[in-house]
């Protein structure tokens, strides 16, 4: 809650062509029923937000084959089967319409590609 809030207070008032807050809002799926939506609502009055959000959605396998590939070790929510229950509610709040859902299983340029397009 106090990064949310120093974030706020940095980055609210400068003007920015981008901002990127979505950790604050989708990383409410990593708590439990249903205290993720309550938190994912809060966040949305107390967060910068926009008509052009984007979900980078990837599949669980690949997600888990990429932090493997970067890391030593795994921290507390990165195994393949917490990755599937977070994706579900993340996933879950993004298809509700407020997202543009891309998926992120392909290359890097791909996904570019898809974002300038919604743009």
């Amino acid at each position: 809650m106090i990064d949310v809030i120093r974030s706020i207070l940095l980055y609210s008032w400068r003007r920015y062509d981008y901002v990127i807050f979505v950790r604050y809002l989708m990383g409410t799926a990593y708590l439990f029923s249903p205290l993720h939506r309550i938190a994912y609502h809060f966040f949305t009055l107390i967060v910068p937000t926009s008509n052009l959000m984007f979900f980078l959605d990837v599949d669980p396998e690949e997600a888990y084959r990429r932090i493997q590939q970067v890391r030593k070790r795994l921290e507390m929510f990165e195994s393949l089967e917490k990755l599937k229950r977070i994706r579900h509610k993340a996933l879950s709040r993004a298809s509700m319409g407020e997202w543009t859902i891309i998926n992120a299983n392909v290359l890097r340029e791909d996904i570019e590609e898809e974002i300038r397009k919604s743009l």
